[in-house]
């Protein structure tokens, strides 16, 4: 099925999903172990399928899964990559996408990031303006 996605309703979802991991971040210390190591990854996976949602509306929902799991693995792949100058490049605020350091942990928090973006979408959570 090929649907189209309503980029404004997407990018509001975005920046919901955005701030929410922005004060799972800020609010680490309040947190349960378990939500405090993984919601982050989990919320970060979820704005790159939001993301990819917005920038290619025509895509089945399948697809864009396979986007964001790519992408997202793509990037914790590149931790293992630890030259000077990524290091560096690390210690700026591009962290939060870049990462640190490669933890095979963040390939399930991403997995069921999208998986969670995919489940909200099949269940028609998009709402059509």
């Amino acid at each position: 099925m090929c649907m189209k996605r309503n980029r404004l309703y997407y990018s509001l979802f975005l920046f919901l999903t955005m701030g929410l991991g922005l004060l799972v971040r800020k609010s680490s210390f309040a947190l349960p172990a378990l939500v405090n190591t993984y919601a982050g990854d989990l919320l970060w996976a979820l704005l790159v399928f939001i993301g990819f949602g917005i920038l290619f509306p025509h895509y089945r929902t399948k697809t864009i899964m396979l986007i964001s799991i790519l992408f997202c693995y793509g990037i914790e792949l590149s931790q293992l990559y630890q030259a000077d100058w990524i290091r560096e490049l690390r210690q700026t605020p591009l962290a939060l996408v870049l990462g640190h350091g490669f933890l095979w942990s963040d390939l399930l928090a991403y997995t069921l990031g999208v998986a969670l973006g995919s489940i909200l979408e099949k269940n028609h959570i998009q709402v059509n303006f």
